[in-house]
């Protein structure tokens, strides 16, 4: 009995590690993430490229470049 639930816990180990080796992305899932990626790299280049933050930006490196040393 008892090494019959050995070899059944057994199994479901080499299961459980089988798995997990495939456990990477698919072709759909990187197409996703990159449409994702691409989406917010626009999305955050609008943004800093905008008035306000592009004015913030310009007198934060001038204040760095005008700085004593």
């Amino acid at each position: 009995m008892y090494q019959v639930v050995r070899a059944r816990l057994r199994a479901l180990v080499c299961r459980v590690a089988a798995a997990r080796r495939d456990a990477g992305m698919v072709t759909s899932e990187y197409a996703m993430g990159i449409i994702a990626a691409v989406g917010f790299a626009a999305v955050l280049y609008k943004v800093v490229t905008g008035g306000p933050v592009g004015a913030a930006l310009q007198n934060v490196v001038k204040q760095a470049l005008d700085g004593r040393m």
